[in-house]
């Protein structure tokens, strides 16, 4: 049913496996699509909870970087709408109706970094690391910034936010 995602539901427990370990579960359009689809799909079901994970190395590396390259040669409407659609993503798993829990299983990045800090709560392996790195290509994380700095505070949003750290 999903290509670049796995949805399990047993009982009260719904798991979403990001699916695309050759590109280091990086978002895709079609996976950002999927991932709202198994939110609904969760939300009509009995889950009283829900786990976000990966498969392999990473838990989300941001976006595709082949979506990146594509998106600069898109007009302002086509861009705009590209950000209405990871907007809409992420406030979808920030006003989720229940529980959801990030199980970051290594690397969390730029986007990836996004989706753990708006997760109810966030577990990590040891060896997982964090950062809001797109700014280190050019982007600003500017749709994350408002759900960042009311969690963690302004002062210490903006390092992040604007360090790549």
């Amino acid at each position: 049913m999903y290509s670049t995602l796995i949805l399990d539901i047993a009982g009260q427990i719904a798991a979403i496996t990001l699916n695309r370990p050759d590109k280091r579960n990086a978002m895709s359009a079609a996976m950002i699509a999927e991932l709202q689809s198994a939110l609904d799909e969760i939300e009509r079901s009995h889950a009283r909870v829900g786990i976000l994970t990966g498969t392999g190395k990473a838990f989300c590396s941001g976006m595709d970087l082949e979506m990146l390259a594509a998106i600069a040669q898109q007009s302002p409407a086509e861009n705009q709408e590209d950000s209405r659609r990871m907007a809409k993503m992420f406030r979808r798993i920030w006003s989720f109706p229940r529980p959801l829990i990030a199980a970051v299983n290594g690397a969390a990045l730029a986007g990836g970094c996004g989706i753990a800090t708006l997760c109810d709560f966030t577990l990590a392996v040891p060896e997982a690391k964090f950062g809001y790195t797109e700014v280190k290509i050019g982007f600003l994380p500017a749709i994350v910034s408002v759900f960042l700095t009311r969690q963690i505070g302004e002062k210490k949003a903006r390092d992040l936010l604007l360090t790549g750290r």
